[in-house]
């Protein structure tokens, strides 16, 4: 990985005239008081790399005669200087050979030297960076969009289900009531067969009568007609055997009574309104359990995709252990980026710009006066790990700072600078993890 090894500017906004030789991991803490080229140096060092898309507005500093001159040296032996009215660049390579702006964009990471950029930009934003350079982002995506698919299919058939539960539970169930329609006609024909029997049975009784009668008349007729007596005694037999069968039929009688039907037919609707009312229970809560188990399909299907999310990210190269992207948003150690500490976003933030440009070692960072000692402490630890250079700014003037700058010089080394400003002299503190 590519470091900065060595530093001058001079003339560059704040900044009068600074050399700085910075440790190649780290943290390197620039500190000083506001207004005296903390941040020009930053400045400086991101138009030095970046080219003049970094070139500050007023980029000479006010009062001075000489223009913006920069110098750096980098880890790999290249040279960068920028000097002149217009900072016309000169990159040199170790081998002497002259190159330019598109050698430096090779391995300079654009967030690098801008890694508030980064920091602020949205938690989806930071996220899709990430995927993009682990190179998991479409698949991931299309995951997601199918795992949303699926979710809103599951939430409608859900909310029908639950509808058909309510439904169901705030119908009444009767039941007194049969299980099928009842049919009109079927209680008039019904009816009609009954009335049909007893007219049947109103027949015999009449036969009956009838008989009774026959039977009494021959009776006188044998009274009055002795001399027909053997003729009609035969007869009065036989009339006899009939009346026998007549009245054994009779007893065997009993008459059915229509009141049931002719009480269901005056009801009727009632009825049917009934049964309506218990098929449309039966149906609602066949209908619940229908859409439960649809339901519960969906739900084994979100959980399959969100496996293969996982599994997704599991096997990815991410740039750091316990980073990960959930629901489009960035996590590290199961917290989202607001709930992450400073020294947190700070880790994330430079693992992840280190990995979109590998080569590049660096970065810097402005305005870290928010953080206290322990939280710079735990990132420069982690720097020191990774291997990675930071350059960074503070408003303090403790021990924590590599070096202080005071009206744009490093402290210290005024009186130097202004006899032999072309070898000042450079004493400042580096940043040694174990220190606070």
């Amino acid at each position: 990985m590519i470091k900065i090894n060595k530093l001058e500017i001079e003339n560059v906004k704040r900044v009068k005239a600074v050399k700085v030789d910075f440790t190649p991991t780290g943290l390197n803490l620039i500190g000083g008081r506001n207004n005296q080229g903390k941040t020009s140096v930053l400045d400086a060092i991101a138009w030095a790399l970046g080219g003049n898309k970094y070139r500050p507005s007023k980029a000479e500093r006010e009062g001075s005669v000489i223009p913006p001159y920069l110098h750096l040296v980098l880890s790999n032996g290249l040279i960068v200087e920028r000097k002149g009215k217009n900072g016309e660049l000169k990159v040199i390579d170790p081998n002497g050979e002259k190159a330019g702006q598109q050698l430096l964009n090779s391995f300079v990471e654009e967030l690098a030297i801008d890694l508030p950029k980064f920091m602020n930009s949205t938690s989806k934003e930071k996220a899709n960076i990430l995927l993009r350079i682990i190179g998991v982002g479409d698949k991931l995506f299309e995951l997601e969009r199918k795992e949303q698919e699926i979710y809103n299919q599951r939430r409608a058939i859900g909310q029908i289900a639950d509808q058909k539960i309510k439904f169901a539970k705030e119908m009444h169930y009767f039941s007194d009531a049969p299980k099928e329609l009842i049919s009109a006609s079927d209680l008039i024909k019904q009816q009609q067969e009954i009335l049909a029997r007893n007219g049947e049975n109103q027949r015999k009784r009449q036969n009956l009568s009838q008989i009774q009668a026959l039977r009494d008349n021959q009776g006188q007729e044998i009274a009055r007609l002795e001399a027909q007596l053997n003729q009609l005694k035969a007869a009065y037999t036989k009339t006899g055997e009939d009346l026998a069968i007549a009245r054994k039929d009779a007893l065997d009688l009993v008459d059915e009574s229509t009141e049931a039907l002719e009480a269901n037919i005056q009801q009727i609707d009632e009825i049917n309104r009934k049964v309506r009312s218990n098929l449309d229970k039966d149906k609602a809560e066949m209908d619940a359990s229908e859409y439960r188990g649809q339901y519960d399909k969906l739900t084994a299907a979100i959980e399959d995709v969100r496996k293969q999310k996982t599994a997704l990210l599991a096997n990815a190269d991410l740039p750091l252990k316990g980073l990960s992207v959930e629901d489009g948003d960035l996590i590290y150690n199961g917290q989202r980026w607001d709930n992450m500490s400073g020294a947190d976003q700070l880790r994330v933030s430079t693992a992840i710009v280190r990995k979109l440009k590998p080569d590049c070692g660096f970065i810097l960072l402005d305005k870290l006066e928010q953080m206290d000692i322990d939280t710079l402490n735990e990132f420069g630890k982690w720097l020191e790990q990774e291997g990675l250079q930071a350059i960074a700014t503070r408003v303090s003037t403790g021990e924590e700072c590599s070096i202080i700058i005071e009206d744009g010089y490093v402290a210290g080394q005024e009186t130097i600078m202004q006899q032999a400003p072309a070898q000042p002299v450079v004493e400042h503190k580096t940043w040694k993890a174990g220190e606070f």
